[in-house]
């Protein structure tokens, strides 16, 4: 069976479960239902996903090449069991809350303004992202790559230095508790 190739189409206020299995190229989809649909075997390439829900969708083999998710709820997606070739996104006032990044390599990936809440970023290669005003509550940060990241504007983030790479990455000095909440120490945020 022929899978479909678009090109250059709008989809808005749709209801994705039936979305054509294929390729898409330079489409932009908005306010769109995704959630808990298979998109394994999608490709998306140069797309925009703009305040669409995507919470729980299945994305094994799922290939999203040069796509930016904008307003979008992406509540629980499994990243890490996306096609990798060429993988590269970013996030722009999303909520991807208790997704999972594992083993991912995203280099230079920007998140901005987004809640990234639970979100589980183990062994994963962030060097280089932009990590710009992001609520990092309970993220997992474990064997991560964080060389040359900047997460200067981002907050209540928990990362051991001893467990990840934090080589020339940045943080702000009104959240560097992030970095030393494992000391047990009493910092004086006042002073």
């Amino acid at each position: 069976m022929k899978e479909a190739y678009v090109l250059d189409q709008n989809f808005e206020n749709v209801d994705c479960s039936h979305l054509e299995k294929g390729e898409y190229e330079n489409c932009t989809f908005r306010n769109c239902r995704f959630e808990y649909i298979t998109l394994s075997g999608f490709s998306f390439t140069d797309c925009e996903f703009i305040e669409c829900n995507l919470s729980m969708a299945k994305l094994v083999g799922t290939a999203f090449r040069g796509v930016n998710f904008k307003e979008c709820k992406m509540f629980g997606l499994e990243f890490s069991s996306c096609n990798e070739f060429g993988m590269s996104f970013s996030f722009d006032g999303c909520s991807l809350n208790n997704s999972i990044f594992y083993q991912t390599s995203i280099k230079k990936t920007v998140f901005k303004n987004s809640r990234l809440i639970e979100v589980d970023f183990t062994e994963c290669d962030l060097s280089n992202a932009i990590i710009s005003n992001c609520d990092l509550s309970g993220a997992v940060f474990d064997n991560t790559n964080l060389e040359k990241t900047d997460l200067r504007t981002s907050f209540n983030y928990s990362i051991d230095p001893a467990l990840n790479r934090l080589k020339k990455a940045r943080f702000s000095l009104s959240e560097v508790y992030g970095l030393l909440y494992k000391l047990d120490i009493e910092i004086d945020r006042n002073s």
